[in-house]
């Protein structure tokens, strides 16, 4: 293709933006650029687009124009200057023979920007690892530019693990095959796990890229993924007018998980400290801060040790400690090097990672990351992406303390179980999001006074430990919240799809089958025999009772907008919890009604799987 027909393919194209968005707020991070209408301009695919320029090696040329094509869009928002622009790049253009790493700087500054607006998607998509030299110069260039990094689709392509290691990139963007089926796939919620640790301890935020389902949502954000993109928040659209800067239907999905989240948040925000940043980059003409500014600032604040370094979007990106220049400073000459310009060294070089959290991470996430990092002074912690505050290590102590005697309050001593503070605080949010379906199930263990009266309140506890690790072991597999409301009574609760009604039932049919089969080894032999035990009734008389069972009363909350108290939940479910124990299947199930202000609870065959 000629100059001038390469010209017509680049008038053809444009592009779409889909938001980034922290996955506590929905507070957008920023914005992908995605190419659309390559094929109107004669192409069978984006990749087709992209190999025909590198074969004519025009794809530098290509590239910057297309980069302009982004930017230009980009400063249509009207709020631009609080985002950043992520923009895909192709890995071979390092290979043109025409490349220049600073040809992007002019544009921006033709629209106002400085570098650390725009993030370089990085791709695996092509085997470079044969090249790593010039790969390596080019991102050191890149980072000297401050131009921020990202690795696309991580887990997909080439490199891996190499290309992490080598471009100290400030995001990675999880593949979507991973999003997909997370939260019923347990390798795949492990191999993230251990990509977040990674990457936390490397001061590097993760985002979960195609998330499309609120239990996609929910599964990615108790991992502790930091962002989220995909349809679930917004799909891509070519008109900037429909771009916002708040998602706000994903702070109410936050805002409705578990409570342990919102006491973590709480007693982060206590404990952190923060600690005045320096700006990566001078305020008057974007040049990257002197020396002299930092010298300044240990001169002021004496006490501090280090100070965190935030770019032009108050996103932190690292420390600067004082024993990094210290060798300069008590140098004959070393501090006279360091404020000269001409001598070349500047702030980036000095920056050192530190692991970076949003304030609103679970405390056990950070502590598992942070831990990864022995020479770590803390954490950096981070609100919608923006510099929050400074965590130590001490600080971090505290708050675990804080956080196990919190939780220890409600506990249930025996079971070591959430008691009914936790358990009522599910069943609040449950019934004010409106936009997912629940199940919520009562278990009752059946015949359990006999039992404790005959065999003592040891073997009585041993039943209810045993049925709270059969519990805990079904809850695990299928992500429930559970609980002991006290006793020999238990809670669950799951979110689910009003299609996997059955299958929950399932889950729960298969708890009680399997407590009826365990619970047998807890008598002695003649009982086991003759199937019952003779014990005293509550009216003072002998009478045979059955071995323990479980009996569970189930209710099913569609999605729909609700007016039902947690007290009028309890008034069914004690009905319920009658039929469930007079029920040859042990369970009962009621469907919470269409106007549940009257309340219309409707009992239903309990279906088979």
């Amino acid at each position: 293709m000629n100059a001038e027909e390469w010209g017509r393919t680049l008038a053809a194209v444009d592009y779409a933006f889909q938001p980034i968005v922290s996955i506590y707020t929905g507070v957008c991070l920023g914005y992908e650029a995605l190419l659309r209408g390559w094929d109107a301009a004669g192409f069978a695919s984006l990749q087709d687009l992209f190999d025909t320029a590198f074969t004519e090696k025009t794809l530098f040329r290509v590239e910057l124009a297309l980069r302009e094509k982004a930017v230009r869009k980009f400063t249509d928002i009207s709020y631009h200057k609080k985002m950043k622009l992520f923009f895909n790049i192709d890995n071979r253009v390092l290979f043109m023979p025409d490349y220049s790493p600073t040809s992007t700087v002019q544009i921006l500054e033709r629209y106002g920007l400085y570098p650390d607006t725009v993030v370089f998607e990085l791709s695996e998509k092509h085997d470079l690892t044969n090249y790593a030299d010039i790969t390596d110069t080019s991102l050191i260039s890149y980072k000297r530019q401050t131009y921020k990094t990202a690795i696309d689709d991580f887990g997909t392509g080439y490199s891996g693990l190499q290309l992490l290691y080598n471009s100290e990139p400030d995001f990675i963007k999880i593949d979507r095959f991973f999003i997909a089926g997370m939260e019923v796939d347990s390798k795949k919620r492990l191999f993230v796990s251990k990509v977040l640790n990674l990457a936390h301890t490397l001061g590097i935020m993760v985002i979960a890229e195609g998330v499309e389902t609120d239990r996609e949502y929910s599964c990615c954000k108790d991992i502790g993924c930091d962002y989220i993109q995909g349809y679930l928040v917004q799909k891509p659209t070519m008109d900037v007018r429909e771009l916002v800067e708040k998602h706000e239907h994903i702070g109410r999905l936050n805002s409705l998980d578990r409570r342990d989240k919102s006491l973590d948040h709480v007693l982060l925000n206590q404990e952190m400290e923060y600690l005045q940043p320096i700006h990566l980059h001078t305020p008057e003409k974007g040049y990257v801060t002197d020396m002299a500014t930092v010298f300044d600032s240990f001169r002021k604040y004496k006490s501090y040790s280090f100070f965190p370094v935030i770019n032009g979007n108050d996103a932190p990106i690292g420390l600067i400690k004082e024993t990094e220049i210290k060798e300069y400073v008590y140098s004959k000459y070393g501090k006279d090097l360091l404020l000269n310009k001409a001598a070349g060294k500047t702030l980036l070089d000095f920056i050192v990672k530190c692991p970076v959290a949003d304030v609103n991470t679970r405390i056990e996430n950070i502590l598992e990351f942070f831990v990864l990092e022995s020479a770590a002074e803390g954490i950096l912690l981070t609100e919608n992406g923006r510099y929050a505050g400074f965590l130590s290590a001490k600080s971090l102590l505290r708050v675990i303390n804080e956080k196990n005697i919190a939780v220890a309050r409600d506990q249930n001593p025996l079971s070591k179980l959430p008691g009914n503070t936790m358990i009522c605080e599910f069943l609040e949010r449950a019934l004010v999001d409106h936009s997912s379906a629940y199940v919520i199930a009562y278990f009752d263990l059946d015949n359990f006074k006999a039992f404790n009266d005959s065999y003592g309140f040891r073997q009585g506890d041993r039943a209810i430990l045993l049925f709270a690790d059969i519990l805990k072991e079904a809850a695990n597999i299928n992500r429930c919240f559970i609980g002991h409301i006290g006793g020999d009574d238990f809670f669950a609760g799951c979110k689910v799809t009003d299609a996997a009604i059955v299958q929950t039932l399932h889950w729960v049919r298969g708890i009680i089958h399997k407590f009826r089969n365990d619970v047998i080894s807890l008598y002695d032999a003649k009982d086991r025999l003759q199937g019952f035990i003779v014990s005293i009734d509550r009216d003072g008389h002998q009478k045979n009772f059955p071995l323990l069972s479980s009996s569970a009363a189930v209710l099913h909350i569609p999605e729909m907008v609700r007016n039902s108290s947690t007290d009028q939940i309890s008034a069914i479910i004690a009905r319920l919890k009658k039929n469930a124990k007079d029920s040859p299947e042990k369970i009962a199930l009621a469907t919470l009604g269409a106007h549940p202000q009257t309340p219309d609870f409707v009992n239903d065959d309990v279906p088979r799987p």
